[in-house]
């Protein structure tokens, strides 16, 4: 028997590579970017109460209702944006199902999609089986930004979609309103869509709004918004989280979301929407990883590695130009072996697996955890 793979060039992930060495190693494992201190007790007991009070069955296809009202309401506290939450919310089985899904409902074969990179390395492979064509661009060297000019000159009768992330993993950048008016002025009277990537909504940094596409109702209409419950609320492994869109792409998003997942863990459902209703479960959220960001970058002046600015998201990338001129994957395994620390290589996120001999740590860990890899990455000479 002979299968004709759809995703002939990938492989394993350098995520599973690093945290598998780390692993086997007893390195400290900064790769993946999961946190090792506990979720809130509050949020835990809710979902226990939850199972206990009967709610073990299938919950609505669209997500409980009391969770989707909840998000309403916080989407128009913190945007100022009217969302229906019949119409415009959809729970999922995690902010990576969503982008899925968003792509799959809506891209043809020979569709083109403008993605960013270094870019979340579900993009592309997302793209390329749903028979689309990903369109790349690098962003700006070493801040990370989009250079627009270079996306007008890539848009063509064939773009459906640009793809947007923020705040940024790999790199920590987030958007600005400048940016923002640029994608409006681009989209603007066109076919395309918008997908934006906002699974770190919450977790940003030195006061810096968040540009939502919420706040803009001329690009909700066009877009598909991704939210992760898992990253933002220290529990990855639940694999929950949910799409907002326009109730016309949302109809469509549903069609593919009901034959593909239908339905998600009802108790954490149930458990959500009672905790959303304090705001500082989700306001306090960027002080609190701020401090560790802060924190990590202390402990981290007594190495050579030179860091990047970081203003968002669980990670912060550092150069090591001033140790070696190693490939940066090279680099990453030998001081997971030598020094045992596991890192991400930044080339992971290209395609091209361009190299700017930068690696990506993450910082959401226990003092105890970044304490113990510091020590270890200031023995590297």
């Amino acid at each position: 028997m002979t299968l004709v793979s759809k995703l002939p060039q990938v492989g394993t992930t350098i995520f599973t590579v690093m945290s598998s060495l780390a692993s086997e190693l007893g390195a400290v494992n900064l790769g993946q970017g999961f946190p090792d201190f506990p979720m809130s007790e509050t949020l835990v007991s809710l979902v226990d109460k939850a199972m206990r009070d009967g709610y073990n069955q299938y919950a609505h296809m669209n997500g409980i209702a009391g969770l989707r009202e909840v998000l309403a309401a916080k989407i128009a506290d913190l945007y100022n944006a009217a969302v229906n939450p019949d119409t415009q919310i959809t729970i999922t089985p995690g902010g990576t199902y969503a982008i899925y899904t968003a792509l799959t409902t809506v891209l043809q074969p020979g569709d083109e999609v403008i993605v960013f990179e270094p870019a979340y390395d579900s993009y592309i492979p997302n793209i390329v089986i749903n028979g689309a064509i990903p369109i790349r661009i690098d962003l700006q060297f070493p801040d990370y930004r989009i250079d627009w000019e270079a996306v007008r000159q890539k848009i063509t009768p064939r773009t459906r979609m640009i793809l947007l992330n923020t705040p940024h993993n790999p790199t920590g950048a987030v958007l600005g309103p400048g940016d923002m008016q640029q994608l409006r002025a681009i989209v603007e009277n066109s076919r395309i869509l918008i997908h934006s990537d906002e699974v770190y909504e919450h977790l940003i940094f030195d006061s810096i709004p968040h540009q939502s596409i919420l706040r803009y109702p001329d690009l909700l209409e066009r877009s598909f918004i991704s939210f992760s419950f898992g990253k933002i609320y220290h529990c990855t492994g639940w694999k929950l989280g949910y799409s907002v869109s326009s109730p016309s792409l949302m109809q469509e998003f549903r069609k593919v979301h009901q034959f593909n997942c239908f339905s998600c863990h009802t108790p954490s459902q149930v458990g959500l929407a009672e905790f959303l209703k304090d705001k500082d479960t989700y306001l306090s959220l960027g002080p609190f990883l701020q401090q560790k960001r802060d924190y990590f970058a202390r402990l981290m002046t007594g190495t050579k590695f030179s860091p990047l600015p970081s203003y968002g998201s669980y990670f912060q990338l550092y150069r090591y130009d001033r140790i070696s001129d190693e490939a940066d994957r090279d680099f990453a395994i030998r001081i997971t072996k030598e020094y045992g620390v596991a890192s991400i290589p930044v080339s992971a996120f290209y395609q091209s697996g361009k190299d700017d001999r930068v690696v990506r740590f993450c910082f959401a860990k226990k003092a105890e955890t970044l304490e113990r890899a510091a020590e270890r990455l200031q023995k590297i000479k």
